[in-house]
């Protein structure tokens, strides 16, 4: 049985330390851990304000590191027995602070979650990445090497579609504009950063996303976030069952 881990949040003010303050879930300030660096001081240049991390601590036990684009979704797994990172909007983003977060805090496996548009699936619909595809390098004619694709860890994905069993499982398209996943029915922004980032420090991934808005649609207005998140809301407990205590 999984026994429940104590939940922290970290922050980064820019205008003071690089290394998060430490505060219990309920805000209550906490000592850092034996384990952290002392703070060092540092420039809006090189942290960005903002950026949150929830933690269980550095104990050796399994840890789940659940990375989104934006507090907001980062928001659907509070109170779960998890890590969050907010990497911030598009691959670059998604690979430069999910590596940093595994050089800090070590997760054992890593789920990446967030919103997608589509071509043909319609809103809300479920989809677990197959595969990752980095689109904005895909160049037919090219004569040099380079790296499309990351895959999912194929256990992440086996349990995923165990819990979720009515979720579509397709590859994910990831570039840094809206409707340059052209190679893909879904695309998003993050998930390849996530997962590449991921694959060279050996740790497992994968990538969940719901559909907001078909890729064509450019009106924002029309897109339908709330109902996205709703149903990552509905996917989120079993998922995590399941990837917590793989």
């Amino acid at each position: 049985m999984r026994r429940p881990s104590p939940v922290f949040r970290k922050y980064v003010d820019a205008a003071t330390f690089a290394v998060p303050q430490v505060v219990a879930s309920d805000g209550a300030p906490l000592l850092a851990s034996v384990c952290d660096d002392p703070p060092q001081p540092a420039s809006a240049s090189t942290v960005s304000a903002g950026t949150r991390y929830l933690t269980t601590g550095r104990y050796g036990a399994p840890v789940l590191l659940v990375v989104t684009a934006t507090a907001f979704e980062a928001a659907l797994v509070d109170g779960a027995p998890v890590r969050t990172l907010v990497c911030g909007i598009g691959p670059v983003e998604a690979a430069v602070a999910t590596s940093r977060a595994i050089a800090d805090d070590t997760p054992t496996a890593i789920l990446q979650v967030g919103i997608a548009g589509a071509r043909t699936l319609p809103h809300a619909s479920i989809v677990l990445g197959s595969e990752a595809v980095y689109c904005d390098v895909i160049d037919p004619l090219a004569r040099i090497p380079r790296v499309e694709r990351a895959e999912p860890d194929a256990a992440l994905l086996a349990a995923a579609r165990r819990a979720l069993p009515d979720a579509h499982v397709l590859p994910i398209g990831t570039s840094g504009r809206v409707g340059g996943g052209a190679a893909c029915e879904v695309e998003a922004m993050e998930g390849f950063g996530v997962l590449r980032a991921a694959a060279l420090a050996g740790v497992p991934a994968l990538e969940l996303r719901a559909v907001s808005n078909p890729v064509s649609e450019t009106d924002r207005g029309l897109w339908r976030v709330e109902d996205a998140l709703d149903a990552l809301r509905g996917a989120l407990p079993p998922l995590l069952e399941v990837l917590v205590d793989a």
